[in-house]
């Protein structure tokens, strides 16, 4: 497109897009999230205002961007890929109809309408504008749904994610998988308690930080899991404080441990998590409501709301697990968790629970 150089319309217009830029002060601008984008959203509009009048295509962003880095050559943004991404960001804050009364093209409505889902601008720009261009970009990449945009640019805002995090979360399908456990919160606990909750709850609970046996045991899985705290805690979602493993109660002559206790700081409460390393059985909900009295009794305070118990097995069909929640007054929710299998010839060459105490017993011997 070295044709454009030549043409008295693009001269003109690349000198009012240098003139935007030096205007707006980028290199001040540069440090500041909020006008750095509105400056990136200026740009997709007038890229995408050109090509609505002009037959240059997909040329003018080629071209644009040997420009702009000639001109600018200390400044980084101005790459092809960035300018396409610039005008991916300004067709999704605006709406539908506002493009096709400037556009005196229809095919090219019709392309933009596939490439971009439109959001509601004003609320969704907003928020935008509150987190990284970088974290932008890995959206709009990633995620072609306006309520998934939306969610992960909230939840992007609420936990402080870097970019790696962020993308992360959207690969294991964080979005899909929140507030999707089976729980009995809507009868235990008063509104809007309840309702957050059942937020914080995952279904499954990705544990691929994790690479285990495929038999693992429950006492290993858990050591693991605190081993990998940090990796756990995000996991389990803002607002975890780590308080212990194998934690002690006392309930008459008989002394049990739970599995891992943490504290909600949103909630105000406990939460008891117990790990099951095979498929759910109703009993396991017993247990659990035995935990969550005792804690309610012995570490609760007037202050904390009501304790609550996470399951976390192996596998589980919720039909059962909605029967087994019946007539329960402890708030309970039981989730699945996945994790990285080892390969199966190291499995086979890792020696099993029997070999294994077999040589501690040797050793104590000799």
């Amino acid at each position: 497109m070295n044709e454009l150089m030549n043409n008295p319309e693009y001269k003109g217009w690349i000198s009012e897009i240098k003139f935007r830029i030096q205007q707006s002060q980028i290199k001040a601008s540069l440090s500041v999230n909020s006008a750095l984008i509105l400056l990136y959203r200026d740009l997709g509009k007038m890229i995408v205002e050109k090509q609505s009048t002009t037959n240059w295509g997909d040329g003018l962003i080629n071209q644009l961007a040997i420009n702009l880095k000639s001109e600018f050559p200390h400044l980084g943004g101005f790459s092809r890929e960035n300018l396409y991404y610039m005008k991916r960001f300004y067709l999704a804050y605006i709406e539908p109809d506002t493009y096709r009364s400037k556009s005196t093209n229809q095919l090219d409505v019709v392309k933009v309408e596939q490439l971009v889902p439109q959001m509601q601008n004003t609320e969704i720009l907003k928020l935008a504008l509150c987190i990284p261009w970088g974290h932008n970009v890995v959206i709009m990449k990633k995620i072609k749904d306006q309520g998934q945009s939306l969610f992960y640019i909230q939840q992007t805002i609420e936990n402080n994610w870097s970019r790696s995090v962020l993308q992360m979360q959207i690969e294991s399908n964080l979005f899909g998988r929140q507030g999707k456990a089976v729980n009995n919160f809507a009868i235990t606990l008063p509104k809007p308690q309840s309702d957050l909750a059942n937020q914080i709850l995952k279904d499954p609970y990705n544990f691929n930080f994790l690479t285990l046996e495929k038999d693992v045991q429950e006492l290993e899985l858990e050591r693991q899991l605190v081993k990998n705290i940090t990796q756990f805690l995000l996991e389990l979602g803002k607002g975890f404080a780590y308080m212990g493993r194998q934690y002690q109660l006392q309930v008459g002559t008989k002394e049990y441990r739970i599995d891992l206790l943490f504290y909600h700081v949103k909630l105000k409460c406990f939460v008891v998590i117990e790990l099951k390393t095979k498929e759910f059985e109703p009993e396991f909900i017993g247990k659990l409501n035995f935990y969550l009295s005792a804690i309610d009794t012995q570490v609760k305070t007037p202050e904390d709301s009501p304790t609550i118990g996470i399951l976390l097995c192996r596998t589980k069909d919720n039909l059962n697990v909605e029967f087994a929640l019946r007539d329960i007054n402890k708030p309970i929710g039981v989730s699945e968790f996945t994790f990285s299998e080892l390969p199966l010839q190291i499995q086979n060459a890792m020696p099993t629970v029997q070999e294994f105490e077999l040589e501690l017993f040797r050793n104590e011997t000799h």
